[in-house]
């Protein structure tokens, strides 16, 4: 995730120095790198986790089984609605995380050098 964001804001160079000759602060460069991002994240936590429940839902039981254990319900059931909550959070506060020092480059990049940049 981190070089992807690296890379997404270095292909993004040029149109952020555009912004900053118009007077974007570098605070206002952070937070639209740090929001683009977090919609990925919550793009990628909501298609993640339906499927790391499911994952979980089909291996739990047969590695129950590998052991000859018939596991309770109580093991499957495990993904209630706080936790699910806390999952999609989380996700969004890791990419959001990663973010921070690409954001903070940008930010620093002189307008000058970034609309020399393509």
């Amino acid at each position: 995730m981190f070089s992807t964001v690296v890379l997404d804001t270095r292909d993004r160079v040029h149109e952020l120095g555009v912004h900053k000759s118009l007077g974007m602060t570098p605070r206002q460069v952070v937070g639209m790198v740090l929001t683009s991002v977090a919609g990925i994240g919550v793009v990628a936590s909501a298609a993640g986790i339906p499927l790391g429940v499911a994952v979980h839902r089909r291996v739990t039981p047969l590695m129950g089984d590998a052991v000859g254990m018939d596991l309770p319900g109580a093991y499957l059931d495990v993904h209630t609605s706080p936790v699910l909550a806390v999952l999609l959070l989380g996700g969004v506060a890791v990419a959001v995380a990663g973010a921070l020092v690409p954001a903070g480059r940008a930010a620093r990049t002189d307008a000058a050098v970034a609309l020399r940049t393509e």
